[in-house]
């Protein structure tokens, strides 16, 4: 077989890739079908994550999937786990042979690989750090997770370094992509027990897919609904926008436009916000660096930090600004 033959077979193969992807016969939100573009996602939007809605919920974070009309995104939002003990690997975008393919997301007992993308809010390319389980309860870690602890009691603060490198690469591999591969651990995790995205999660997906504002086309990659409170709640108060998005909903008006500073969460780059709460971002520059080692169900201790609390209304003088009577009301007047 001569070169040009070789080289236009291998042109018609992606091409029919292409189309199947155009056709709608593939989906984001689960394994069981294979997708693959000749195009490069966007990058991530920058936004602010919405309050945890109660124990249980698991922080999904937002990712373009691919349609007929090309890419769209699909926000961010908080997920009930479907089992006690899941924890969810993001899905990715991965360079492989000519196009950018879809690796999907599962929920499982260890975090997998997910192509070393920097999701935020604890999905800062290698694991999560935004909570872990033990005995039957999730912990959530609220250096990294807009949690209210009056609603939700198992919370813990363990200091994750904000760097100043802002990384919003949204794919693996290729020019300009992330250049990770998976840990010895990861590899491990990938021939764990798995189980596809939920139901609702398979909802939230197919309505992102066919609301024409979440398409890149449309929003130029700052979608006007970037993250929910929970799966498909499109147009619930709570609701967010990415940042530089045109707001179309109560939430996003009414947010401050504040960055997280260089003294992280806590500190004085976050005052100013209504109850003390600091504006959680999505790839503000967050590293997977963890002053200490976190390992589950081991709280690290950082800075008179870490000790999770059930039923603390405040934090009792932990460091970093956060225990001094206000800062604990998880996000009053934040998102609403």
């Amino acid at each position: 077989m001569t070169a040009t033959r070789v080289e236009n077979l291998s042109r018609y193969l992606r091409l029919l890739l292409l189309a199947v992807a155009m056709l709608g016969l593939s989906t984001t939100a689960t394994g069981a079908v294979f997708v693959s573009v000749a195009i490069a996602p966007p990058a991530l939007p920058v936004y602010a994550q919405p309050i945890c809605p109660g124990p249980g919920y698991i922080w999904v974070p937002g990712y373009w999937g691919y349609g007929p009309e090309g890419y769209y995104w699909v926000p961010g939002t908080w997920v009930i786990a479907p089992y006690v003990g899941a924890l969810w690997t993001p899905g990715y975008w991965g360079w492989a042979n000519g196009l950018y393919v879809w690796h999907a997301g599962y929920w499982g007992p260890t975090v997998g690989f997910y192509g070393g993308i920097n999701y935020g809010f604890g999905y800062f390319g290698v694991g999560y750090q935004g909570g872990y389980w033990r005995d039957g309860g999730f912990y959530y870690n609220r250096s990294v997770t807009n949690v209210n602890v009056n609603v939700v009691r198992n919370t813990y603060n363990t200091t994750v370094v904000n760097n100043s490198n802002i990384n919003r690469v949204s794919y693996n591999g290729g020019a300009g992509g992330i250049n990770a591969q998976p840990t010895t651990a990861e590899q491990t995790a990938m021939r764990e027990r798995h189980t596809d995205a939920t139901a609702a999660q398979m909802r939230h997906q197919q309505a992102s897919s066919t609301n024409r504002a979440m398409l890149a086309s449309v929003n130029q990659g700052r979608p006007s609904i970037a993250a929910t409170p929970r799966a498909g709640a499109f147009a619930h108060a709570d609701s967010v926008s990415a940042e530089g998005a045109v707001k179309r909903n109560r939430s996003a008006e009414g947010m401050r436009t504040q960055s997280m500073g260089a003294a992280g969460p806590g500190g004085p780059g976050n005052q100013g916000y209504p109850g003390g709460h600091p504006k959680q971002h999505a790839n503000a520059g967050m590293q997977p660096q963890v002053q200490g080692s976190l390992q589950p169900g081991q709280p690290q201790q950082v800075h008179g930090q870490g000790q999770p609390h059930q039923g603390q209304n405040r934090a009792e003088g932990q460091g970093r600004g956060e225990g001094q009577g206000h800062g604990e009301r998880g996000g009053e007047g934040h998102n609403r």
